[in-house]
C-alpha cells in the first residue's frame, strides 16, 4: 500500500473502513469464481488490506445487514446458496484425506533425477478435493535440466496410466532453479504461490518464495507455507542419472 494512504487510512476511519470493505468483497467475488464460500479468516488471509478481526467481522457484518455478502453458518459468499457450504465442507474433508497421498507422492517425485524441491498445488494446497480431484504438483529442477527431469517423470507418469492411477501424478508445472522468479505478477499467481505446500526440497522452495516476494505486496496478511516433513533419503538412482548426466556435460564442455 502506498504510504501516504497508508499514514491517511490510519488518521481516517472512514477511509479504512471503505477501502476494507472493499478488499473484503473483492476477495469474496475472487472465490466466488470457484464457487468457494470463505470463513472470516480466510477473507483476511487473502486480501490485500491489513485488517485485525473485530474490524473484519464488524464491515462484513454491514455488508450481510446491506444484502451485499450473505453469511451462512460460518462461512460469506455472494450467494445465498447453502448448497455450496455443504459443498465446501464436504470438499475440506476429502482433502484431508487426499493430503496425506500427495505428500507420499510428492516426496516420491522428489527422488528423480534433477529433481530440486516438489510442492503441492492446485485445489488440494487450499483444502479443497471433490470425488475426481487431480493432485496436482509443482516441480523445481537442477540448472539447466528442466526438459531431462520432465522428460523421466512424464515416462513414469505413461505407467500410472495402465493403473488408472494417473490423475494422482499431476506435474503440470515445472520451473528451472536458476529462474526462479515468476513473470506473472496477478492476483491469482500470488495466491497460488501463498498457498503452494512444500513437500520437499526445502532449500530450494525457500529460495522460490524470496525471489516471489512481490506476492507480499498482493497479499500482505498470508504467509508463505513451510514443509512439514524432514527431506527424504535420497536414493542411489537418483544420484547416479544426476552424476552420469553432469559428467556428460562436463566431458562434451572440455571436447567442445
Amino acid at each position: 500500500m502506498n504510504r501516504a494512504i497508508s499514514d491517511f487510512h490510519y488518521l481516517n476511519p472512514d477511509f479504512s473502513a471503505t477501502a476494507g470493505k472493499q478488499a473484503l468483497l473483492h476477495t469474496l467475488v475472487y472465490f466466488d469464481i470457484f464457487h468457494y464460500p470463505l470463513q472470516l479468516a480466510e477473507i483476511l488471509q487473502f486480501s490485500n488490506f491489513v485488517a485485525n478481526r473485530e474490524s473484519g467481522q464488524q464491515w462484513l457484518q454491514e455488508m450481510v445487514d446491506a444484502g451485499t455478502v450473505y453469511q451462512i453458518g460460518e462461512f460469506f459468499l455472494l450467494r445465498n446458496d447453502p448448497g455450496l457450504c455443504t459443498r465446501r465442507v464436504a470438499g475440506n474433508r476429502q482433502a484431508e484425506i487426499l493430503l496425506q497421498k500427495a505428500k507420499r507422492i510428492g516426496r516420491f517425485l522428489y527422488r528423480f533425477p534433477f529433481v530440486r524441491a516438489v510442492g503441492i498445488s492446485g485445489s488440494l494446497s487450499k483444502g479443497y478435493a471433490d470425488k475426481n480431484a487431480d493432485i496436482d504438483f509443482f516441480i523445481i529442477t537442477a540448472p539447466n535440466r528442466l526438459w531431462i527431469a520432465r522428460t523421466f517423470m512424464h515416462l513414469f507418469k505413461k505407467l500410472t496410466f495402465l493403473a488408472g492411477r494417473q490423475h494422482y501424478y499431476c506435474m503440470n508445472y515445472y520451473i528451472d532453479e536458476t529462474a526462479l522468479s515468476l513473470e506473472e505478477q496477478n492476483i491469482f499467481t500470488a495466491i497460488e504461490i501463498k498457498t503452494l505446500l512444500p513437500v520437499s526440497g526445502s532449500s530450494v522452495m525457500d529460495r522460490f518464495f524470496r525471489q516471489n516476494g512481490w506476492a507480499n505486496d498482493l497479499l500482505p496478511a498470508c504467509a508463505f507455507r513451510q514443509q512439514e516433513q524432514p527431506e527424504p533419503r535420497r536414493i542411489y538412482f537418483k544420484k547416479s542419472w544426476s552424476g552420469y548426466w553432469e559428467r556428460r556435460s562436463v566431458s562434451n564442455w572440455k571436447v567442445s
